[in-house]
């Protein structure tokens, strides 16, 4: 029997596209269904909440993620990845420089937020850097006609911002913290808020009008919404 999205709690955004809040930070996280592939959009907060990603991820797709895309460096986004072993793994250039050196920061920033020591010193042990660096654009191709374009369109809420856009009937843009809608805009000390906003205009060339916006934190939203947060960034960061 086949499950259904909204069985495991997933929303479905289009064909094949679908989406899950989890629980914690409200952090979202992304599946792109192909033809014997499965694309996941960030790997959760920790090394257990990758495995239950991953096994809803494979009930979903029918077999297992064969690639997963990291869509910047925050613990929330990145401390599952070790329970992918196996996925080709993206991330914007200089994800890697990050796990290798920033890992004392991630963890520190994880306890700060709440993640128990035990399970930020297992995700930081196990964390390893993304196979593939993306510096522009990178399009997978996922079979049965299914693409989807990995996009470096940062810095902006870090330095390292990769969205995902998944062309179709609507278009569909993962944004990572680019967006969020849950609540303020998150910036620290790691963000650019000089070059915040021309990342939101590049997110939104990449998607169009008609595009639904997948933030990383809150509810689907749609141009409008990206365009006043874009905005608002300007007027918050004294940005011409």
């Amino acid at each position: 029997m086949t499950v259904t999205w909204e069985e495991l709690g997933w929303e479905r955004l289009a064909a094949g596209v679908g989406r899950c809040r989890l629980p914690g930070w409200d952090c979202t996280a992304g599946l792109v269904l192909g033809e014997g592939t499965a694309l996941l959009v960030d790997a959760g907060s920790s090394l257990a909440e990758g495995v239950r990603l991953r096994g809803q991820a494979e009930e979903l797709a029918g077999g297992r993620v064969t690639h997963l895309a990291l869509t910047h460096p925050h613990f929330d986004h990145v401390f599952g990845v070790a329970a992918f072993a196996g996925a080709e793994v993206y991330g914007a250039v200089g994800l890697d420089a990050v796990f290798a050196y920033e890992r004392a920061d991630l963890r520190l920033d994880a306890v700060r937020n709440g993640l128990p020591v035990a399970d930020a010193d297992e995700a930081v042990d196990a964390l390893a850097p993304p196979r593939h660096a993306v510096s522009g654009e990178w399009t997978l191709d996922l079979g049965d006609g299914r693409q989807a374009l990995l996009a470096n369109v940062g810095p902006g809420h870090t330095a390292h911002d990769l969205a995902v856009l998944v062309p179709g009937d609507p278009e569909v843009v993962f944004c990572g913290d680019l967006v969020e809608e849950s609540g303020e805009p998150q910036a620290g000390p790691d963000a650019v808020p000089s070059r915040w906003p021309d990342a939101l205009d590049r997110l939104l060339a990449l998607g169009g009008e008609d595009a639904l916006y997948v933030p990383g934190h809150g509810a689907v939203v749609d141009a409008g919404f990206v365009r006043r947060q874009r905005d608002a960034l300007a007027t918050r960061f004294g940005v011409i």
